[in-house]
């Protein structure tokens, strides 16, 4: 059976190794950045540790090439992992020093994050650690209530730190337009077979040993229905019904949309997407907000520049979230235990 130790969501704060050495740090901190979200929850990611150092590598054996053909995604997850981690490093008085593809011999070496004593955080830093056990990705439809006028400006702050832009929509007639577009690329992909396929392969049942993927309640069905889910998606073009779906929600379930860009559309730029991406899911998170994922645009070559006139930006999308409260929160997304994602480099 698995114990609170091996689970990163339940493993307690206090049990942070504050007498260890730093390596030994270092390693609890990895717990915190599984945490992350990423693609279809895959968890493309894998860290070996030094004596004041992490990697973080690449785990192309969870890459999704149908609907992540050139691995985009699988490196803003990893990113979020890094983003993640960089919050845990200062909740307990350690800085983390990103060096972003260190080994140009071997790309699938993402970071080498050097770890080194700090002063203590301060308020701001506490809060966004406490929300990394409180983050959710949130299907459902959300409040149609207005946004606290600092929040989108704390968002867009947050997310130039980490070398990203990122534009609010709310109220805007641009909501209506990427809203179709939305469910004109979920028309486009589940047209697939292939697509359907790769996406019934992460759907799996908590229940199961590999504690990934995603379950069949996120899909508005009890997770002992999740083989039934599968096969309905694997099987059957649901397109229309998930289009009618998506812009139903966005248009009567969705406050506001926020879109991460990036000037270009290298490693590196990912990478600091997802960085971006993590610290504005805690920021708000933190502020009793949750948010969605909307990159079927993205994710469909054809639409990315039709997105990208809707929005009005010249730089390019990398994400598309929904934002907004909901009336419950869903229950964590099941994770990997650390044996599982801890290499020897």
């Amino acid at each position: 059976m698995m114990t609170a130790s091996d689970d990163p969501w339940l493993r307690a704060d206090a049990e942070f190794p504050s007498g260890g050495t730093l390596e030994e740090q270092i390693q609890y901190l990895i717990g915190y950045a599984t945490l992350a979200p990423s693609a279809h929850n895959t968890q493309p990611w894998l860290f070996g540790t030094g004596p004041n150092w992490v990697d973080v590598l690449a785990d192309r054996a969870r890459a999704l090439p149908v609907v992540d053909p050139h691995d985009r995604e699988l490196t803003i997850s990893c990113g979020a992992a890094i983003g993640i981690f960089e919050v845990a490093a200062r909740r307990f008085s350690l800085q983390a020093t990103i060096a972003l593809l260190p080994d140009p011999e071997y790309l699938d070496h993402f970071a080498q994050i050097t770890v080194a004593a700090s002063k203590p955080p301060d308020e701001g830093e506490v809060v966004l650690f406490d929300a990394i056990k409180n983050r959710r990705t949130d299907r459902s439809a959300y409040f149609m209530e207005g946004f606290p006028d600092d929040l989108a400006p704390a968002c867009c702050a947050a997310v130039e730190t980490a070398g990203a832009s990122l534009r609010f929509f709310e109220d805007s007639p641009a909501i209506k337009t990427i809203a179709g577009l939305v469910a004109e690329a979920d028309r486009l992909q589940f047209e697939d077979p292939n697509f359907r396929r790769e996406l019934a392969s992460w759907v799996h049942s908590t229940r199961l040993i590999s504690r990934d993927g995603m379950s069949g309640a996120g899909f508005g069905m009890p997770d002992i229905l999740t083989p039934a889910a599968r096969f309905v998606i694997r099987t059957f073009d649901l397109g229309n019904n998930v289009a009618a779906a998506d812009e139903k929600k966005i248009l009567a379930g969705s406050p506001a949309l926020a879109l991460l860009t990036s000037k270009s559309d290298g490693v590196v730029d990912w990478l600091n997407t997802g960085r971006a991406l993590a610290k504005m899911l805690l920021l708000l998170t933190s502020r009793g907000y949750t948010a969605s994922y909307l990159n079927q645009p993205i994710e469909v070559g054809a639409l990315r520049p039709a997105l990208r006139e809707a929005a009005g930006v010249t730089a390019l999308p990398q994400i598309l979230l929904r934002i907004g409260r909901s009336e419950k929160m869903p229950a964590p997304s099941l994770r990997r235990v650390l044996s599982e994602v801890m290499i020897t480099t």
